[in-house]
């Protein structure tokens, strides 16, 4: 819970010194993407403190090849 709360804690500190910058000098999209990715970023290692399980992302591409590689094995046998 409290490695939780540092994460809040160092992200709002990111925020302050990065994205208000951004919006003083008009860079609209570029504050968008920044925000995006960091409330992606925030939640994920968030998540990670909380040890919830987090697919990676080789399941899937193994999910997607799978059939194929089967598929070839029993063909080149």
């Amino acid at each position: 819970m409290w490695m939780s709360v540092l994460i809040v804690v160092v992200v709002v500190v990111m925020f302050t010194a990065e994205a208000i910058p951004l919006l003083k000098k008009g860079n609209i999209k570029e504050f968008r993407v920044f925000s995006v990715l960091l409330l992606f970023g925030t939640s994920l290692s968030i998540a990670l403190s909380l040890k919830v399980a987090i697919p990676s992302p080789i399941d899937w591409i193994e999910f997607i090849y799978k059939p194929l590689t089967d598929w070839l094995q029993t063909t080149l046998k």
